[in-house]
């Protein structure tokens, strides 16, 4: 089965399409630019987002749902965020549909047009503000802290599985608070509740830092992101948490009594994560033969397949296997038996090292006579037998191996890939033979990032957190700057 990936050195961006589609995750629809999740891909997406849900809830959060369709005047109220997402709307006029006078098939009625137009969900900030409107009267009502569980449409022309799609599924949180200081708080911790996701879960280190004024958010006073390097050293952002100030408050006439009577407006942030994380999962730790998962988010972290000749070769290891299996499973671990006899062990092998399950255990009839497991790991592929007792405390200790030496291996791509430069001439050097993250000064002036980008197409990813104040001067312009930003050609 690896064979049919095309190789990461021969074309990474290929590799990428083969692997999502010949390892199940996801397909093509016959809508355009919206992709189909098969069961595999969708059971990764379910342990994130179990997980995510269970550290949102941990955080003090709710979930909640609200309406797909959005009316069109409600985007003409926060200006910036109107015009950050007007070319990406999807519109719906009207309601419904006819058998045509002269029977050349389906029409749209002329006759049923809405009286205002509504958008599909791009991102739910206006809908959630004038429902939030009805909620908030007094101090006492805050803070809300709400999270929804959605799909969202942004109408992209160049689409690619995971990354960028039509349709895409997230969650976003929207919360509501008495001061500014609390919304900031509430923008960080949910920050820092991505990054720990992100290292601690998925084995990706990010770098957390602010967007420039130029990659903020639509209607945001500020945005927060957690960057991550991919193997072919380009930048992908795995999620933002933003501080909107009082700007959705104010277009939404949202106000509340403080405790000494007074009237204010209400302070704002919200915060989300996509699918695009599943395309973070794969480029960030797969190799030539397939997804490498890391055991927290592996929907089969085990699986055993029994090598046999005859029936009651089978029978016996069967027995062997699913006493193992049950005691994998009494100890937390998701174990799955592959008793199939329409494939060859040899098949199942090459199956499950493409799907990137973390630990594969073969038992044959000589592992019965021995009293021990052959137990191959996906990360390294290597082998080892193991004996009978204590196989399951083994295989616990060689998961959690696993996830911190996937985490490790990550964090080695992006130091070596890693650079400091003083020089524009380097700076589009390094940016062409070697990619990867460039930490660089610059003027701090959106004309100079607009350029950059136009001439190099790297952004500034961040300009990170706790980063040390030096005097420089910016690599485009000359002009003085007090810390260097990271830059990055991006997803």
């Amino acid at each position: 089965m690896a064979k049919e990936l095309t190789s990461r050195a021969e074309n990474y961006s290929q590799w990428y399409n083969d692997l999502v589609l010949k390892a199940d995750l996801a397909e093509n629809s016959a809508v355009r630019g919206c992709m189909v999740i098969k069961p595999y891909g969708y059971a990764i997406w379910e342990k994130m987002q179990q997980t995510l849900d269970k550290m949102f809830k941990d955080t003090g959060h709710e979930n909640a749902y609200f309406p797909l369709f959005i009316p069109k005047s409600f985007f003409s109220r926060e200006a910036s965020h109107v015009e950050g997402f007007a070319k990406e709307c999807a519109v719906v006029s009207h309601y419904r549909l006819k058998n045509a006078e002269d029977g050349s098939g389906i029409v749209v009625d002329p006759e049923a047009r809405l009286e205002e137009e509504l958008i599909v969900r791009p991102t739910s900030e206006t809908i959630i503000w004038n429902t939030y409107k009805n909620w908030i009267q007094s101090y006492r009502d805050l803070p809300i802290l709400v999270n929804q569980w959605a799909n969202v449409v942004r109408w992209e022309m160049r689409t690619r599985l995971f990354l960028r799609t039509a349709e895409f599924l997230w969650q976003e949180g929207h919360t509501a608070h008495a001061t500014s200081k609390e919304a900031i708080e509430e923008t960080t911790k949910m920050l820092d509740v991505y990054a720990e996701f992100a290292e601690n879960f998925m084995g990706v280190p990010i770098v957390k830092g602010v967007k420039s004024e130029n990659e903020r958010f639509a209607g945001a006073i500020d945005t927060y992101a957690i960057e991550a390097l991919m193997q072919d050293g380009k930048a992908l952002q795995a999620g933002t948490s933003h501080f909107l100030g009082q700007n959705f408050a104010k277009a939404f006439d949202v106000k509340f009594t403080n405790k000494e009577g007074k009237e204010q407006y209400v302070w704002a942030s919200s915060w989300g994560v996509s699918t695009r994380l599943m395309g973070a999962l794969v480029m960030a730790h797969s190799d030539d033969n397939g997804l490498v998962l890391p055991p927290k988010l592996a929907p089969t972290q085990v699986v055993i397949v029994p090598i046999y000749k005859n029936q009651e070769q089978f029978n016996k290891i069967a027995e062997k296997a699913n006493a193992l299996k049950k005691d994998l499973q009494d100890a937390g671990i998701t174990v799955k038996f592959d008793d199939r006899d329409t494939h060859k062990p040899g098949w199942k092998f090459a199956e499950y090292e493409l799907k990137g399950v973390p630990v594969r255990i073969a038992i044959g009839p000589r592992d019965l006579e021995n009293g021990t497991l052959e137990v191959a790991r996906r990360d390294t592929l290597e082998k080892q037998s193991y004996p009978d007792q204590h196989v399951v405390k083994n295989i616990k200790e060689l998961l959690d191996n696993m996830q911190n030496n996937i985490y490790k291996k990550a964090l080695e791509l992006r130091e070596s890939n890693t650079y400091y430069t003083d020089s524009y001439n380097e700076f589009k050097s390094i940016l062409e033979t070697k990619g990867g993250f460039i930490y660089a000064h610059w003027d701090g002036t959106s004309e100079t990032e607009l350029k950059i980008k136009d001439e190099t197409k790297a952004t500034i990813r961040c300009i990170p957190f706790n980063n040390n104040q030096e005097d420089g001067t910016c690599i485009y312009s000359g002009k003085p700057s007090k810390q260097r930003v990271l830059f990055a050609r991006a997803y």
